[in-house]
């Protein structure tokens, strides 16, 4: 979930929970359904936000030299990958 959605469930479920009418749609309780839906965009915020963190990221650069032994020739090797969980 992104931030976008998670602030789009937050604001849907603020107005179920206080805009609109209660008994609009019938047999739902739409104050209850509100307040999960802004509990499930306050809990998907905080995630998104923990995962975005730029201390998470880290890149691994690794460079190997060999010399061919049939021509002589130097290879070089270069490697990059992130590196995380």
């Amino acid at each position: 979930m992104r931030i976008g959605s998670s602030i789009f469930l937050i604001a849907l479920g603020a107005i179920l929970a206080w805009a609109v009418a209660p008994g609009l749609i019938p047999a739902v309780d739409q104050v209850l359904i509100g307040y999960i839906l802004m509990a499930v965009g306050v809990i998907g915020l905080i995630a998104s936000l923990i995962l975005a963190s730029p201390g998470r990221s880290r890149r691994v650069s690794e460079t190997r030299s060999v010399v061919d032994p049939s021509t002589g020739e130097r290879i070089t090797r270069n490697e990059s990958r992130d590196g995380g969980l």
